[in-house]
């Protein structure tokens, strides 16, 4: 059973990135980054929804009432990192895509113990998590200086887009610390899951709307879904499978060992969807700089979770 648990929790990291990579097939049906992030974020709103009253879990929700309204945001992360990978991985890759978000998140998460923010107990980092630190920014630094010229026309912007990615990744550290305080007043992972990305899925929303009024994105062509692959809608079960999956593994086999697994998962699907060009991505095959900084990121981000 532990050994199922273990595979589960590698397989939820290998989720997000499939989701990223099956987004792009909705952007590119819809035409805006931001109609299609509302399409994923409601399709896993939907099903999440469709398990919680399966199993019972809405009932609780009525306690929404009784807790801070501050625990109910944790949802305005998804959007963020949603959209966030629809626009990068085009531009940078799956890789360093996922080394930025992997990045940010491990950064955040030191500073939320460090400090003991969110209502998280406050944790001093020891060597270990110093010098796991230490790897993951040496592993982010070798796989972006392996952009070479990166991508023609867009160098200019790259620094905007690397920050992008840190701050997307820091992110989702901050919606676990936010729902984990939901979690504690509702007690039902289901229930909790589905009220995230029921924010999620609004904010994205009222932003779309805004951002098409001023024309400062195109309206969403839904005809063009016809077109899309079938796996084009795959981001939404994804998302909701990666959220419901870590929200039950936690209490099985720990938090620690569940983000060390979850961060592996996602980083060596990204590094196969790159090298092989998978989900009509660009081939970015691996070589020896890559390769490194592949196994300082991992290296890093396991050591960390682990110290």
């Amino acid at each position: 059973m532990e050994t199922a648990l273990l595979g589960a929790a590698l397989l939820a990291g290998c989720l997000l990135a499939v989701q990223a990579s099956a987004n792009l097939q909705l952007n590119r049906a819809v035409g805006t980054p931001y109609g299609a992030s509302t399409l994923q974020l409601g399709v896993a709103t939907g099903l999440l929804a469709v398990l919680a009253l399966a199993t019972g879990a809405l009932g609780v929700l009525a306690r929404t009432a009784d807790v801070p309204v501050w625990h109910l945001l944790g949802g305005l992360a998804s959007p963020l990192y949603i959209t966030s990978g629809i626009l990068l991985f085009p531009r940078l890759g799956a890789l360093v895509t996922a080394g930025l978000f992997v990045t940010g998140q491990m950064f955040a998460s030191l500073g939320l113990d460090s400090f003991g923010l969110l209502g998280l107990a406050r944790e001093e980092p020891d060597a270990g998590i110093v010098a796991g630190a230490l790897a993951v920014l040496a592993g982010i630094t070798v796989i972006v200086r392996g952009l070479g010229g990166g991508v023609p026309g867009r160098t200019r912007t790259r620094p905007g887009w690397l920050a992008l990615g840190l701050v997307a990744g820091a992110a989702l550290p901050v919606q676990g610390a936010v729902n984990a305080r939901l979690r504690a007043g509702l007690d039902e992972p289901l229930t909790v899951a589905a009220v995230s990305f029921t924010v999620a899925t609004l904010t994205i929303a009222a932003l779309l709307l805004v951002l098409t009024a001023t024309r400062r994105t195109p309206r969403p062509r839904l005809a063009g879904l016809r077109a899309m692959p079938w796996w084009g809608w795959l981001g939404g079960a994804c998302a909701a499978a990666y959220v419901t999956g870590t929200f039950l593994l936690l209490p099985a086999i720990g938090a620690a060992v569940t983000i060390a697994l979850t961060v592996t998962g996602q980083q060596l699907t990204s590094a196969v969807i790159d090298h092989y060009g998978l989900f009509r991505m660009p081939r970015r095959p691996m070589d020896a700089s890559r390769l490194l900084g592949l196994a300082l990121l991992l290296g890093g981000a396991v050591t960390i979770q682990l110290s």
